[in-house]
């Protein structure tokens, strides 16, 4: 109560919907280092455990349109508390699991309270933020903090506490923040905004229903990078830096920490970038990039492996500010929450098939390298069908 007097009642919103950016990635992340622990603990190979996530991440994508849908027919407020405590006690339940079959179901819960997130904060951030921009920048780099600390947070619980804890303590304070939330509403210091103004354009409309056509399979394509990449680099680090890194799930976990910490950073210059330079041009650039530093990945190790993870990562995340640019150039006004749930449902609901690529791939060769070559290929096929994007510019109101 006394942290919800100290901040003023316009930047509440700012605050809540930053912090619940951060968990949501941060969690749906968390599992990629529990599970590391958790093949000698409970003698399952890597391939089966790692899949225990598969329905649970596929629920953060599928179950976004309908967490809008009522966030726009009750409260985006009461959804975004309904989120942090719902998400907390999942991820208790998840460190209290007994067994691979009560984690799975645990896991499917966690992905369906994580689902809320996105297509209920953002556009309430959007709602309620005077500078937006600025706000979805700040915004886009507690993403990034949330997958860069999950690897801190859980290898330094992971070897001081066990990998329960892990998961029982970040649930804990989620819950303690969506509490936090609840009592902010009913002192009346978190508003529940009105809707503002969108994105004016001089694209027509059968230009911005191809641009939204490209734009599905682009989107699609950078998430099965980002999502692969993401459940790879854990185990891809152990296996080639494993002697550098030491015995415990702290230095794996310090390194991922440091290649999405510097991603995160980089979007503050991307979100400049989309706002002074023409957004195709940015978004073509960041795709493109990640062709050779992908390829890159596959075969590299040691401070190499380190400086391509890294630089891929960035490419990646950077192509965000100037995607969503695009997607709202590319949808009116009133279907702009539909839009977005679609990239949502994208984003998310690729994470399966990444989860089951990466199984597939580790359990056939023992190694990651035509993983991170056939992402390259993928990368390649976006960049192309970027290159077809309308190229006019964009202008911003409100």
């Amino acid at each position: 109560m006394m942290a919800c007097r100290m901040t003023r009642p316009a930047s509440l919103p700012v605050v809540f919907s930053c912090i619940g950016h951060a968990y949501s990635h941060l969690f749906a992340v968390y599992f990629y280092l529990v599970v590391l622990p958790l093949e000698r603990e409970w003698a399952v190979p890597y391939p089966e455990l790692i899949a225990l996530w598969t329905v649970g991440s596929l629920l953060i994508g599928v179950m976004a349109i309908p967490a809008g849908w009522v966030a726009d027919r009750w409260s985006a407020r009461g959804m975004m508390v309904v989120f942090f405590t719902g998400l907390g006690a999942s991820a208790i339940l998840c460190g209290l699991a007994p067994s691979p079959r009560l984690m799975w179901w645990s896991l499917c819960l966690l992905g369906l309270f994580a689902a809320i997130y996105h297509p209920v904060g953002l556009p309430w951030l959007v709602r309620t933020s005077a500078s937006r921009g600025q706000a979805l920048g700040i915004n886009g780099i507690f993403g990034s903090v949330g997958v860069a600390s999950a690897g801190l947070v859980a290898g330094v619980l992971i070897d001081l506490f066990g990998w329960r804890a892990a998961f029982i303590v970040p649930g804990a304070v989620s819950m303690l923040t969506g509490v936090a939330m609840l009592a902010c509403m009913r002192a009346g210091l978190v508003p529940e905004g009105a809707r503002l103004a969108g994105v004016t354009t001089s694209a027509t409309p059968h230009q911005r229903r191809r641009a939204f056509g490209i734009l599905v399979f682009t989107m699609f394509g950078g998430a099965l990078i980002y999502q692969a990449t993401q459940a790879a680099l854990p185990k891809l680090l152990a296996v080639r830096l494993g002697e550098a890194l030491g015995p415990g799930a702290f230095g794996v976990g310090a390194m991922v920490a440091l290649v999405y910490g510097l991603a995160g950073l980089s979007q503050i210059a991307a979100g400049r970038l989309a706002d002074r330079r023409p957004l195709k041009g940015v978004y073509v650039a960041a795709i493109l990039a990640q062709i050779p530093l992908l390829w890159a990945a596959a075969g590299l190790s040691g401070a190499a492996l380190i400086i391509a993870a890294t630089a891929m990562v960035v490419a990646n995340t950077a192509s965000l500010p100037a995607e969503n640019l695009l997607l709202a150039d590319a949808a009116p006004d009133s279907r702009q929450s539909l839009a977005f749930g679609v990239k949502f449902v994208l984003s998310f609901g690729v994470t399966p098939l990444a989860i089951r690529l990466v199984a597939f791939v580790v359990e056939r060769t023992g190694e990651f390298v035509w993983l991170f070559a056939g992402l390259s290929g993928v990368a390649a096929a976006a960049g192309a069908a970027a290159l077809l994007l309308h190229g006019r510019g964009r202008e911003t109101t409100g």
